[in-house]
């Protein structure tokens, strides 16, 4: 759906800024020099580092900042507003339906909250003029009920080892400051969360998968880990980040929402702010980089 694909461009682009856009703007003479890597007697200065993710991924980036900008000075012009009750909305519905692939949305949820913000006004300037049948819209909703019932979720890392005494050796470390992340990484055998610092993302209470680990999380504060529990692979460690509240959204709640999906879905042109672009005189780098 194009609404869904709206969302994993949104999530692409995020990524990109988290991993340039910091190092841009945290740039100064000083560090330009700073040898960040040595592989033999070759050296991989910061400069260097920062050119290259520029030349890689710089257009991207400023082409996704252009966008932010260009959509905010169309809903002002068209005096769009988003709620913060749809934000929220908007933000929990990603963290209950990606799972594992939503564990970036805590990276900087401000940054995610704006980003929503910002596409949500678009979704509302594309479609403000569509009108949708009552009747349709509470089809939708209707066939889509899980879409609008969302279960508790939890955000979890685990550390996974194969005996209970590297698990207890393990807990004591944490209990003495070690890095739950660099632990992971270092010995959890767990391949598909090791290399992620233990971070399984956000798990739906209903996922049959890892249900231990939900149930030790549910007694857990957030920052907190359990004690070791044994599981199929071993014993594992549980840490809880965030606990998602489950929550049930009533069709008026959501109508405006569903009315701009069903719209974005129906339209035949691509999902994209060129044409409020054209109603702003935009000059760039790269135009004369070229």
């Amino acid at each position: 759906m194009k609404r869904q694909h709206l969302w994993l461009v949104i999530a692409g682009l995020l990524l990109i800024n988290f991993i340039t856009v910091a190092f841009f703007l945290g740039k100064d003479d000083k560090g330009d020099k700073e040898v960040v890597a040595t592989i033999g007697k070759e050296k991989i200065t910061r400069q260097d580092w920062l050119n290259e993710m520029e030349s890689r991924y710089g257009k991207e980036v400023l082409d996704e900042m252009v966008d932010q900008k260009v959509v905010a000075a169309a809903g002002n012009k068209y005096k769009v507003k988003i709620s913060e009750k749809e934000i929220d909305r908007e933000l929990k519905m990603m963290k209950t339906t990606y799972g594992t692939s939503a564990s970036a949305l805590s990276a900087d949820e401000d940054k995610w909250r704006e980003q929503i913000e910002n596409s949500l006004i678009l979704e509302e300037l594309l479609t403000k003029d569509v009108n949708v049948p009552e009747e349709e819209l509470n089809q939708y909703y209707e066939d889509h009920s899980s879409q609008f019932n969302l279960n508790d979720t939890y955000h979890i890392s685990q550390i996974v080892v194969k005996t209970e005494k590297e698990a207890q050796q393990t807990e004591k470390e944490l209990e003495q400051g070690s890095s739950f992340s660099a632990l992971a990484m270092e010995r959890s055998i767990d391949s598909f969360t090791a290399v992620q610092g233990g971070d399984l993302g956000y798990v739906n209470e209903e996922n049959e998968q890892y249900s231990a680990l939900i149930e030790e999380a549910k007694s857990l504060k957030a920052g907190k880990w359990s004690a070791p529990i044994q599981t199929e692979e071993g014993f594992a460690i549980v840490m809880l980040h965030e606990h998602v509240k489950g929550e049930s959204y009533s069709f008026k709640e959501v109508k405006e929402q569903i009315r701009r999906q069903i719209a974005i879905e129906q339209m035949d042109i691509p999902v994209s702010t060129q044409p409020f672009k054209d109603e702003v005189e935009i000059k760039w780098f790269y135009d004369e980089a070229i």
